[in-house]
């Protein structure tokens, strides 16, 4: 039994997709534990560039099957665009699998999002106005639509009617938008039906199953540790947990089971969204910041530690030893050989 998590430990764009991938390759299944379409991966393949929204990076895998976790919200329009786009490049999504206990992001998510968003002005979060914060609210208010939902028509029909009574008056009366029919949604989300009905499954039951018969399983955490809704940067966040905890409840596996947890991080700072870094907090905060001389080498060809610079080995101990763990793998490029192994999790 093998179950890894691998996260981002700053604020996105760390480079998952990347570690996803390496260890991806190796696995049996690899589970998108929450996020949406707001949330990318970039993959190099064969110098091929995939950039990933909804799907797991494991879907490059050829051995791997695909999960979108019960963690995650799904716009099932971006999903089967993403899966077209994917499959007109030559690449396999037919093993990809999906949590019957997904949210599912409504046409009036997008909508709420867009205009909450310009009512905040100059305290707007910088979201990405996919609809993501209100799936997961409603998921939150127990009022949000999930995948097997879309098994029984006149179940989905009686969610969508309950959930747009309050959305309808908000949308009038506060801000001055034309009420949505219910049916539209409902016909929106049956159009997508056949075509996702073969992919549900019930994903905690399966990824347990497969722990204790010994196979293994990769969490791709989205977003990143400092985007948390509970220990980031508070308030601006993301709406779910994409932090190691965050994948367990994600993924539906018990944090008993994990053996490993990986943090990626990046030798500069950016972050996704909106919000300040800890470099222009002045406060005491700031004192903990660390500086170290920098390294103008290509390293784009090192394969082993001892082949980088002084300088980035010296970062690479420092970050070891300010963060009390180990660094396992060191990325030199954007493909998947580009990268040093200094400890194999999956040897």
């Amino acid at each position: 039994m093998t179950a890894i998590i691998v996260v981002g430990a700053q604020w996105g764009d760390e480079g998952k997709g990347k570690a996803t991938d390496i260890l991806g390759g190796k696995v049996d299944y690899v589970v998108k534990p929450n996020g949406g379409n707001n949330a990318g991966h970039t993959v190099v393949v064969g110098g091929e560039k995939y950039e990933l929204k909804l799907l797991p990076a494991g879907v490059l895998s050829e051995n791997a099957t695909p999960v979108i976790g019960n963690g995650c919200v799904v716009n099932l329009e971006a999903l089967f665009e993403e899966i077209d786009g994917l499959e007109a490049r030559g690449a396999n999504a037919s093993r990809l699998k999906v949590s019957a206990n997904a949210q599912l992001v409504a046409p009036y998510h997008q909508v709420l999002d867009k205009v909450t968003e310009r009512f905040l002005g100059k305290r707007a979060i910088g979201t990405t106005g996919r609809g993501i914060g209100p799936t997961y609210a409603d998921k939150v208010s127990r009022i949000g639509i999930r995948a097997q939902d879309l098994l029984d028509e006149s179940i989905l029909r009686q969610k969508v009617t309950g959930a747009l009574n309050q959305k309808n008056q908000m949308l009038v009366k506060l801000y001055n938008r034309k009420a949505i029919d219910p049916e539209e949604i409902v016909q929106y989300f049956m159009g997508f039906a056949e075509r996702l009905t073969p992919m549900l499954i019930d994903a905690e039951r399966v990824l347990n199953q497969a722990l204790d018969e010994g196979k293994s399983v990769l969490m791709e955490g989205g977003q990143a540790t400092m985007l948390d809704v509970d220990h980031g940067t508070y308030p601006f966040v993301t709406s779910s947990n994409p932090t190691a905890g965050g994948a367990c409840v994600g993924s539906g596996i018990g944090p008993t089971k994990i053996t490993s947890s990986l943090g990626i991080i990046k030798a500069y700072t950016t972050r996704v969204g909106a919000g300040p870094f800890p470099t222009e907090l002045f406060d005491k905060w700031g004192e903990y910041l660390e500086t170290m001389p920098a390294w103008d080498e290509d390293i784009s060809g090192c394969r082993t530690f001892e082949e980088l610079p002084e300088k980035a080995r010296d970062y690479i101990l420092r970050l070891e030893e300010l963060s009390g763990c180990r660094i396992s793998y060191i990325g030199v490029g954007p493909g998947r050989d580009e990268t040093i192994v200094r400890h194999d999790v999956l040897a």
